[in-house]
């Protein structure tokens, strides 16, 4: 392992280049949203491993009208929140053998001495519908295997559901005792624990929906309260995506809505928060639809990752954030 992080460490710091070369942005400044800038990119998902953290993103290719393209996960990482190293393409949709496209969210999670990657597909016509497949690797970097050869969630698992594409977005959560949990949905929040093998879920799958949950929930953990973020729709008065959060002092709940944390992401219907810990700071990612590279403008299958820092009030709730150009070059509070 000491020798594969020796070359991870190597390759990472000949790859470091600043992503604004690729737009001729002479304005630039490393750190400043959007964070990458060559691709189109989406759904933050970090993971801080040592002194790197490292972004897990789904990569938008949509073309001209196209609503969604994405065929394969990315992954970046940094030590310092403001120079990115990119990395190879850490797996395809195709890679799941049982699924037929649609390479949606995803989380990866460190435990057991390896890494797995949870991410929403397109099942095929044996199990129609989305659902969410795990994958392992010994590196953060991948490459990610398939670690079941089938399906971890399948939309006949939440029989109660609205629709075909409610089980995605999933985010995984290890407490303090252990026990990892996984959470995921589309208009309906679900929660279920997983084995100890990562790979099968143990006990019943519970639903959690929290006021105007949309998708893309993220769980998290400050001293004893407990985090779920998600993108949030009042689809009486909005039109597009925010985020909001709600509060509990179990994993299990009761969990306590606590209001939205930011706006719509800027040209995006969709927002996907993902929230770290790094170096003593709290940060959330987002994403927009604010990023143009060559005759390709923004669009709802063409975003963009950004970040902002992230603070707490003196009860444990957050305070409002504000999507920014500057993100992190900005000066602290």
């Amino acid at each position: 392992m000491k020798s594969g992080w020796a070359m991870l460490a190597m390759a990472a710091a000949m790859m470091v280049v600043s992503p604004a070369a690729a737009v001729e942005d002479k304005a630039f400044a490393p750190g400043s949203n959007p964070l990458i800038r060559d691709k189109f990119t989406a759904d933050p998902a970090p993971l801080v491993v040592g002194d790197r953290l490292f972004l897990y993103v789904g990569h938008d290719q949509a073309q001209r009208d196209e609503m969604f393209n994405m065929r394969e996960w990315l992954v970046y990482s940094t030590t310092d929140m403001k120079t990115w190293a990119s990395h190879p393409p850490i797996m395809k949709v195709t890679d799941f053998k049982w699924a037929q496209k649609d390479a949606w969210a995803s989380q990866a999670i460190q435990k057991n001495g390896k890494f797995y990657f949870y991410a929403a597909v397109e099942h095929d016509s044996s199990q129609p519908g989305k659902a969410i497949g795990v994958a392992v690797s010994d590196l953060p970097t991948g490459p990610f295997v398939d670690a079941r050869g089938s399906a971890l969630i399948t939309n006949a698992m939440t029989p109660k559901g609205t629709h075909s594409w409610e089980d995605i977005d999933p985010t995984v959560f290890t407490d303090d005792d252990g026990v990892t949990w996984i959470a995921w949905g589309n208009r309906q929040a679900y929660i279920a624990r997983l084995k100890p093998n990562m790979i099968e879920i143990d006990g019943p799958i519970t639903e959690i929906t929290p006021p105007h949950f949309e998708e893309g929930p993220w769980l998290h953990k400050r001293g004893d309260l407990y985090y779920l973020t998600y993108a949030s729709l009042d689809r009486s008065t909005q039109r597009d995506e925010h985020v909001s959060y709600s509060t509990a002092p179990a994993i299990t709940g009761p969990w306590t809505y606590r209001g939205e944390l930011t706006g719509p992401g800027k040209y995006s219907f969709t927002i996907h928060p993902g929230i770290v810990e790094f170096k003593g700071q709290w940060y959330i990612f987002l994403h927009n639809a604010a990023l143009t590279i060559g005759d390709q403008n923004g669009a709802i299958g063409r975003r963009a990752v950004t970040v902002e820092r992230l603070h707490y009030n003196a009860d444990g709730t957050l305070k409002p954030v504000v999507q920014t150009e500057a993100g992190v070059t900005a000066p602290t509070p």
